[in-house]
């Protein structure tokens, strides 16, 4: 009931409009102050790797072990995904475009900022994505994924009514 709620009410598409804008400035004030700020990910990368030793480590191995045979030799790459990552999920939660889409990158990166050990307001952020994330389409309904989704289903030859990855 709730989740059928969520997905189809106009009181549930405009809640989500608040939970959009709340989170896309949370993810563009933090991206746009590393893209401004000459951000560099590698002290908080060794710090993370720091965390995962000890009696009640932090950060656990595996994800140590990802971040040191992948992410500390390509931080360069990171230096760019990351700010820009936040700006362009924030723009896109708060105009409604790609709403879904833009939830599921905003999660992924709270699951590995919290991952590596830094909570700040990374799990406040999952919760709400998670609403937005249930809510699917009516997350998006009162912003450009109105105008835009039914555009790309017609250009993909989809149905109002079926999603677009769906093949039937």
């Amino acid at each position: 009931m709730f989740y059928t709620f969520l997905r189809e009410n106009k009181i549930a598409a405009a809640v989500m409009v608040f939970l959009r804008l709340y989170l896309g400035y949370q993810w563009i004030t933090s991206g746009w102050d590393k893209v401004t700020g000459g951000f560099d990910a590698s002290g908080y990368l060794q710090g993370a790797v720091q965390k995962a030793t000890g009696e009640h480590p932090a950060v656990q191995g595996w994800w140590a072990s990802f971040l040191e045979g992948f992410a500390i030799p390509n931080v360069g790459l990171f230096n760019v995904l990351v700010p820009w990552g936040e700006v362009l999920v924030g723009i896109a939660l708060i105009l409604g475009l790609f709403t879904t889409f833009a939830g599921l990158m905003g999660i992924v990166m709270n699951f590995a900022f919290m991952f590596s050990g830094t909570t700040s307001t990374n799990p406040q952020m999952v919760l709400i994505t998670f609403f937005i994330l249930v809510a699917g389409s009516n997350a998006g309904k009162f912003g450009l994924d109105y105008y835009v989704i039914p555009y790309i289903k017609k250009a993909f030859g989809k149905k109002d009514n079926q999603p677009l990855l769906v093949n039937k």
